[in-house]
């Protein structure tokens, strides 16, 4: 059995470094950040069966991050921690789109239990021939090859810089799949400040220059009002 990987979201450095070490004893893999910002630069590299995470953070807190994992479309369990233990923070919680909720202080083994029940919950994931990161993506007359980074059509090599590279890469690991500018800032620019947020729409621009035949009518990225763009990918 595959063991699970769990993202530890916790501002408390000691409470963060105990997690971590007894999740992993319990055969689990275990990655870990301070804040929200951390959390979704390990989120755009890797996939994980939970996320495990405080409600009080610097800057973002727990819900307005709950929300927007949810708004985008993430299904990724997520359970709440929170030292306040009343009903109402109970029913915030959830609503925001967490899975379950455990109250400061607790036991790490009821934790554990909770982690391994939510995740048995999930669907079993569907079936691909190949991690869609590492596999080629066709796009009408062209490909994109995100390991060579290369954008082909036919034997001739399109020139793609290196946001548009990164945007691209975002977009076809995450199909049809709606993402906020937040998120693709993060992943292209690497920083989520007013300035890189509006730079996202130019970049975005610059990519359909590139990949669409008619970009003021973009087939593959679309707009989401109120959102931000999503991938939609040839019919297999």
């Amino acid at each position: 059995m595959a063991s699970i990987k769990v993202l530890v979201v916790e501002d408390d450095a000691r409470l963060r470094s105990m997690l971590r070490r007894y999740l992993r004893d319990q055969e689990m893999e275990v990655s870990d950040a301070a804040d929200g910002d951390h959390m979704q630069r390990l989120l755009l590299r890797e996939r994980f069966d939970c996320i495990v995470l405080d409600l009080m953070l610097p800057g973002r807190d727990g819900l307005a991050i709950c929300r927007a994992l949810r708004a985008e479309g993430s299904p990724v369990p997520i359970i709440m921690l929170t030292a306040k233990g009343d009903l109402t923070d109970k029913i915030a919680g959830l609503e925001s789109g967490a899975d379950d909720y455990l109250a400061k202080p607790f036991e790490p083994a009821e934790l554990v239990a909770r982690i391994r029940a939510v995740v048995r919950r999930q669907p079993a994931p569907a079936q691909f021939a190949a991690d869609p990161s590492q596999s080629k993506v066709q796009l009408g007359d062209l490909v994109f090859d995100p390991v060579a980074r290369r954008l082909m059509r036919g034997d001739a090599v399109l020139p793609l810089g290196d946001r548009e590279y990164a945007l691209l890469s975002c977009f076809v690991t995450h199909p049809r799949r709606p993402l906020s500018r937040e998120h693709l800032a993060v992943a292209a620019l690497g920083g989520r400040d007013k300035a890189s947020l509006r730079s996202i729409d130019v970049y975005v621009h610059r990519l359909r220059r590139n990949i669409e035949s008619d970009p003021r009518h973009p087939r593959y990225i679309q707009r989401v009002w109120g959102v931000g763009y999503v991938f939609i990918p040839d019919p297999s």
